[in-house]
Protein backbone atom coordinates (compact mmCIF):
# COMPACT_ATOMS: atom_id res chain seq x y z
CA UNK A 1 0.00 0.00 0.00
CA UNK A 2 1.33 3.43 -0.84
CA UNK A 3 2.22 5.92 1.87
CA UNK A 4 -0.27 8.44 0.42
CA UNK A 5 -3.09 5.88 0.47
CA UNK A 6 -2.35 5.10 4.13
CA UNK A 7 -2.58 8.81 5.07
CA UNK A 8 -5.84 9.17 3.09
CA UNK A 9 -7.30 6.19 4.96
CA UNK A 10 -6.20 7.53 8.35
CA UNK A 11 -7.72 10.95 7.68
CA UNK A 12 -10.93 9.43 6.34
CA UNK A 13 -11.23 7.16 9.40
CA UNK A 14 -10.65 10.13 11.74
CA UNK A 15 -13.20 12.21 9.82
CA UNK A 16 -15.76 9.39 10.11
CA UNK A 17 -15.18 9.24 13.87
CA UNK A 18 -15.74 13.00 14.09
CA UNK A 19 -19.02 12.66 12.13
CA UNK A 20 -20.19 9.85 14.46
CA UNK A 21 -19.39 12.06 17.47
CA UNK A 22 -21.36 14.93 15.92
CA UNK A 23 -24.32 12.67 15.17
CA UNK A 24 -24.42 11.66 18.85
CA UNK A 25 -24.80 15.35 19.75
CA UNK A 26 -21.41 15.36 21.52
CA UNK A 27 -20.20 18.94 21.03
CA UNK A 28 -17.32 18.48 23.49
CA UNK A 29 -16.15 15.40 21.60
CA UNK A 30 -16.36 17.37 18.36
CA UNK A 31 -14.26 20.21 19.77
CA UNK A 32 -11.62 17.72 20.90
CA UNK A 33 -11.09 16.93 17.21
CA UNK A 34 -9.43 20.35 16.81
CA UNK A 35 -6.00 21.55 17.94
CA UNK A 36 -6.14 24.07 20.81
CA UNK A 37 -5.67 27.11 18.56
CA UNK A 38 -7.60 25.85 15.51
CA UNK A 39 -9.48 28.24 13.23
CA UNK A 40 -12.99 27.39 12.05
CA UNK A 41 -14.77 29.44 9.40
CA UNK A 42 -18.47 28.59 9.47
CA UNK A 43 -19.79 30.61 6.55
CA UNK A 44 -21.93 32.73 6.70
CA UNK A 45 -22.06 32.55 10.54
CA UNK A 46 -18.52 33.64 11.37
CA UNK A 47 -15.01 32.69 12.35
CA UNK A 48 -14.22 30.85 15.58
CA UNK A 49 -10.66 30.75 16.87
CA UNK A 50 -9.53 28.23 19.47
CA UNK A 51 -11.03 25.02 20.77
CA UNK A 52 -13.15 26.78 23.44
CA UNK A 53 -14.76 29.09 20.87
CA UNK A 54 -15.34 26.14 18.53
CA UNK A 55 -16.88 24.14 21.40
CA UNK A 56 -19.28 27.02 22.18
CA UNK A 57 -20.32 27.17 18.50
CA UNK A 58 -21.01 23.42 18.24
CA UNK A 59 -22.86 23.32 21.59
CA UNK A 60 -25.14 26.19 20.60
CA UNK A 61 -25.66 24.86 17.07
CA UNK A 62 -26.50 21.30 18.11
CA UNK A 63 -28.73 22.37 21.01
CA UNK A 64 -30.64 25.07 19.14
CA UNK A 65 -31.21 23.16 15.88
CA UNK A 66 -31.23 19.48 16.86
CA UNK A 67 -28.67 18.91 14.11
CA UNK A 68 -27.91 15.25 13.39
CA UNK A 69 -27.65 12.75 10.54
CA UNK A 70 -24.52 14.43 9.13
CA UNK A 71 -23.06 12.75 6.07
CA UNK A 72 -20.22 13.71 3.75
CA UNK A 73 -20.48 13.13 0.00
CA UNK A 74 -18.00 13.56 -2.86
CA UNK A 75 -15.07 13.40 -0.45
CA UNK A 76 -11.66 14.43 -1.73
CA UNK A 77 -8.46 14.12 0.30
CA UNK A 78 -5.29 15.84 -0.81
CA UNK A 79 -2.20 14.63 1.03
CA UNK A 80 0.17 17.58 1.48
CA UNK A 81 2.92 15.64 3.27
CA UNK A 82 3.20 12.82 5.80
CA UNK A 83 1.65 14.96 8.57
CA UNK A 84 -0.90 17.13 6.74
CA UNK A 85 -3.90 16.45 4.53
CA UNK A 86 -6.85 18.52 3.30
CA UNK A 87 -10.33 17.05 3.10
CA UNK A 88 -13.06 18.70 1.04
CA UNK A 89 -16.60 17.42 0.51
CA UNK A 90 -20.27 18.21 0.24
CA UNK A 91 -22.23 17.72 3.46
CA UNK A 92 -25.85 17.22 4.37
CA UNK A 93 -27.76 16.78 7.62
CA UNK A 94 -31.30 16.99 8.90
CA UNK A 95 -31.19 20.80 9.21
CA UNK A 96 -29.23 21.85 6.14
CA UNK A 97 -26.60 21.21 3.52
CA UNK A 98 -23.46 22.80 2.18
CA UNK A 99 -19.85 22.15 1.39
CA UNK A 100 -16.47 21.93 3.06
CA UNK A 101 -13.78 23.95 1.32
CA UNK A 102 -11.00 22.88 3.61
CA UNK A 103 -10.55 20.63 6.60
CA UNK A 104 -6.80 20.72 7.27
CA UNK A 105 -5.98 17.61 9.28
CA UNK A 106 -2.59 17.40 10.97
CA UNK A 107 -0.91 14.37 12.53
CA UNK A 108 0.13 15.11 16.11
CA UNK A 109 3.17 13.71 17.93
CA UNK A 110 0.97 10.94 19.39
CA UNK A 111 -0.12 9.97 15.84
CA UNK A 112 -3.62 11.38 16.43
CA UNK A 113 -5.05 13.43 13.54
CA UNK A 114 -6.62 16.77 14.56
CA UNK A 115 -8.18 19.66 12.67
CA UNK A 116 -6.03 22.77 12.33
CA UNK A 117 -8.41 24.61 9.97
CA UNK A 118 -12.06 23.98 9.22
CA UNK A 119 -13.71 26.04 6.49
CA UNK A 120 -17.27 25.16 5.54
CA UNK A 121 -20.28 26.88 4.05
CA UNK A 122 -23.99 26.49 4.74
CA UNK A 123 -25.79 26.63 1.39
CA UNK A 124 -29.32 25.83 2.57
CA UNK A 125 -31.05 25.49 5.93
CA UNK A 126 -34.11 23.26 6.29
Amino acid sequence: MSHVKSIEEQVLATSKQWIETFNKGDAKGCSEGYIVDAVMDARPVGQFVGRESILAFWQQFIQSTGAADLIYKDINIEVLDENNAVLSANWQMNVGRGYISKELWQRQENDQWLLVEDDFTVVEQF
